[in-house]
């Protein structure tokens, strides 16, 4: 009889099983994926940011050594489709034709422009430059306020106008009427700048065809090898069940592999065309000009109050910068963060109102937060602003206007339930945490002592929609595709487990945290399961990774999946027990007979029993294996409160984080070093953002920080020591009563910092300073304050 483990999985620190693969180098890194006769394939990119093709050549580039073929636009124009934005988020949205290799117009400096396929990867990037390009140069257009004003040049002609759409979200009262009727107003401008993401895997394909079959496996550093699937079928018209998709071993995304790129449709394209093996793989510099970037807005805020602090409306106009092209769900993704401006504030109006704007610089997609973090930022920064107008304590104006703990389920004026939450016990456990009043007396005695060094207290109070899932609600959105997820439990005739997801896991660790529950459900030990992932094939159904939607919709799917088979081991138990289902109790993996202890069988008895059905019940087929599709009926909505103490030298401008602390409330955590080792890499990103990154564009479109000497990403020295905790209100959305952490600490930090830094220079005149926060720019803020 196999030994039974009673000590719950969940919500054990457990070591991941992933990481000793991945630390002996026993990966398997799309890069690493070799074949026989595999050629390699370079890209030429366009120099210009904006520019009519008059003529290319590139048959100069068949002379050079190794080479096979060469290909403009047009070669490969017949059999290959536009890639696809699956979030036409209004009926009159502006669609261009994205076409993966441009034809007669170049749209962004790296838009390509012709492929390169040669018998080793040096030979194909060396002949690029023999490719002939005679190019017409034609106006940028980078500005979002100009891009929108008459007579200003266009980024596609055909299409008479750069407005991609306008996107707005009424609810509640007028907001002009409560304007009229509020006591103090207050409007700010935020910019959101360009970040650029920076995965420790750069992007790579490799498609492999077997052409007796007309198949082909194409291996993707995706985050979605489902949704890449059918799209590619889309692309490239090859039968979407002649595709298999694989990730194989994904080093991070951060939304930046949540794509349909055109590399993959090339790729592709290029492997059918040639009847051969093809990889590509992006170096860092043309991985800055081609993966999409994030963010990228103008925010312009009005807040209308009462004296005593009480917020009445919220109006939001944004500016969203698209790029030259609508990716996979760039048009969505400013709307995503429409639902969190109010956050978790009580209020009688919202006025909403997005408009996405065509420029000629990369695209833009989901990056972490994708949407939330911006919302976040805008929200809280005029909180502090108007906390400042009333002579409120941040954190008091905050309490004034929050959701008490004993409203929920509550409906925010945006329209979403929120379903649990504590906001008072997660605020007050990071006060006591940071020692906020010893600090706020700090401040205020070296301000009277006229400290060159300024300390500078940052509050953020956030929630998020996460766990993208509801499928009718997407559909509303006009979101092409589902958010349901599956899951499938294989109990194999040993007793060892397959867990079987479609979610694909880039670093979170699904397989510990799967394992884990599976474990808990079906009472085996965590060390006999094994989760299978990331493969079309082996894995047929999935809706894949991507806003925090993993742990709530597909580790809750593997909760359900594994309850159906321990109901299926019932019915066998029961016949093999000569007893009735109802009559058997199950714990720790063991079904028993009510008052008889000493009749029992193991559910890996069961299994075995049923393996071999020679005593099944009758009619019942020989499997207890099950699967489940799981549909939420809602979001799950994570929330927390951050705090950031800097110093500012403000004969320098350099700040220095002094402690940060972050009591987050994630429901019931699964595996707590994981959900640490989430919250610890949210909030490098968040703080990245206001402190070191940004994409920077020179008047002609041509990207100036396209390299890791000029894009600045911080390291982990310099990043400040976290201290984190945990406040745990169960969702209800679920069975798990889980609720999404990846992108938490992004979503919190940015706002968290900047409100650091401007509390810090406020007596000397400073309210707003622009991301990032670099020394050079507080310093400019002090000097224009001080004249």
């Amino acid at each position: 009889m196999t030994e039974q483990l009673t000590e719950q999985e969940v919500g054990r620190s457990r070591p991941r099983k992933e990481d000793a693969r991945l630390i002996t180098g026993q990966t398997n890194w799309t890069d690493n994926i070799d074949a026989a006769g595999l050629l390699h394939l370079a890209i030429l990119r366009s120099p210009m940011a904006h520019a009519r093709i008059d003529r290319i050549d590139v048959t100069p580039a068949l002379d050079r050594p190794g080479v096979v073929a060469a290909f403009s636009g047009s070669d490969l124009a017949d059999g290959m489709g536009s890639l696809p934005c699956a979030w036409p988020v209004t009926e009159d949205i502006v669609l261009p034709d994205h076409p993966p290799v441009a034809i007669d117009e170049v749209r962004y400096a790296g838009d390509p422009v012709a492929v390169v396929v040669a018998r080793d990867r040096y030979a194909a990037a060396d002949a690029l430059e023999a490719i002939e390009v005679d190019y017409e140069p034609l106006p940028p257009v980078l500005d979002l306020e100009a891009a929108l004003e008459p007579g200003t040049p266009l980024v596609h002609s055909d299409k008479g106008t750069n407005r991609c759409y306008v996107w707005p979200l009424k609810t509640g009262e007028d907001f002009e009427s409560v304007r009229r009727r509020a006591e103090v107003t207050l409007k700010r401008r935020y910019h959101q700048q360009r970040l650029i993401p920076n995965a420790m895997e750069p992007r790579a394909v490799v498609v492999t065809p077997l052409a007796a079959s007309g198949e082909y496996t194409v291996y993707s550093a995706t985050q979605i090898p489902h949704i890449l699937r059918v799209m590619l079928s889309v692309v490239t018209g090859i039968p979407e069940h002649k595709l298999r998709v694989i990730a194989p071993d994904v080093g991070g995304g951060f939304g930046s592999k949540l794509q349909v790129y055109g590399e993959e449709a090339l790729a592709l394209a290029v492997a059918r065309r040639l009847g051969r093996p093809v990889k590509w793989t992006e170096s860092r510099s043309e991985g800055y000009l081609a993966t999409h970037h994030g963010r990228g807005m103008i925010q312009d805020v009005e807040i209308a109050a009462n004296r005593d602090g009480k917020l009445l409306g919220l109006k939001v106009d944004l500016l969203a910068d698209m790029g030259a092209y609508l990716m996979l769900v760039t048009p969505g993704i400013p709307i995503l963060g429409a639902f969190m401006y109010p956050a978790i504030y009580k209020m009688d109006s919202y006025d909403f109102t997005c408009t996405g704007v065509f420029t000629t610089r990369t695209p833009t997609d989901a990056y972490r937060g994708a949407g939330r973090p911006e919302a976040t930022y805008a929200i809280e920064r005029i909180m502090d602003e108007l906390a400042v107008e009333l002579a409120l304590d941040p954190v008091e104006l905050r309490r004034r206007n929050w959701i008490g703990h004993e409203e929920f389920p509550y409906t925010s004026i945006a329209g979403l339930t929120y379903d649990s939450g504590n906001y008072e016990a997660a605020t007050d456990k990071a006060l006591a945490l940071f020692g906020y009043d010893e600090l706020r007396a700090e401040q205020h005695k070296r301000a009277e002592r006229g400290d060159t060094v300024r300390l500078g207290i940052g509050v953020s109070t956030y929630t998020e929609m996460c766990g993208l899932a509801p499928s009718r609600v997407l559909r509303d959105l006009r979101y092409a595709a589902g958010g349901w997820e599956a899951a499938s439990i294989r109990m194999l005739p040993t007793g060892k487990v397959e867990v079987v997801t479609g979610t694909s896991p880039h670093g979170q660790g699904h397989v510990t945290c799967w394992s884990q529950i599976a474990a808990d459900v079906l009472g085996v030990p965590f060390e006999d399961v094994e989760v299978v992932h990331g493969d079309t094939k082996a894995s047929p159904q999935g809706m894949d990774t991507y806003g925090s939607r993993s742990l709530v919709v597909g580790g809750a799917a593997v909760h359900h999946a594994a309850r159906k088979v321990v109901e299926k081991a019932r019915k066998v138990a029961a016949h093999l027990l000569e007893a009735s289902e109802h009559d058997l109790e199950f714990t720790g993996g063991v079904f028993s007979v009510k008052g008889s202890p000493e009749a029992r069988r193991t559910i890996q008895e069961v299994a075995f029993e049923t393996f071999s059905s020679h005593d099944l019940p009758d009619g019942m087929e020989p499997t207890i294996n099950a699967e489940h599709l799981l549909d939420p009926d809602n979001f799950s909505y994570p929330h927390g409160t951050h705090l950031c103490a800097v110093e500012v030298d403000t004969e320098t401008g350099r700040t220095r984080i002094r402690s940060y602390v972050c009591v987050d409330d994630v429901g019931r955590v699964i595996n707590p070093m994981i959900v640490e080792g989430q919250v610890h890499g949210g909030l490098a990103q968040g703080i990245a953002q206001a402190l070191y990154e940004e994409a920077v564009y020179d008047d002609d479109g041509n990207l100036v920080s396209g390299t890791m000497a000029d894009y600045l990403v911080p390291s982990a020295a310099d990043l400040p020591d976290f201290v984190t905790d945990r406040n745990e209100t169960p969702a209800s959305s679920n069975p798990l009563g889980v609720k999404g952490v990846g992108e938490a600490g992004t979503i919190a930090s940015t706002p968290a910092v900047v409100n650091a830094i401007v509390d810090a220079l406020r007596p000397l005149g400073v309210t707003d300073i622009r991301m990032p926060c670099s020394p050079e720019r507080v310093w400019k803020a002090i000097e224009e304050a001080s004249r």
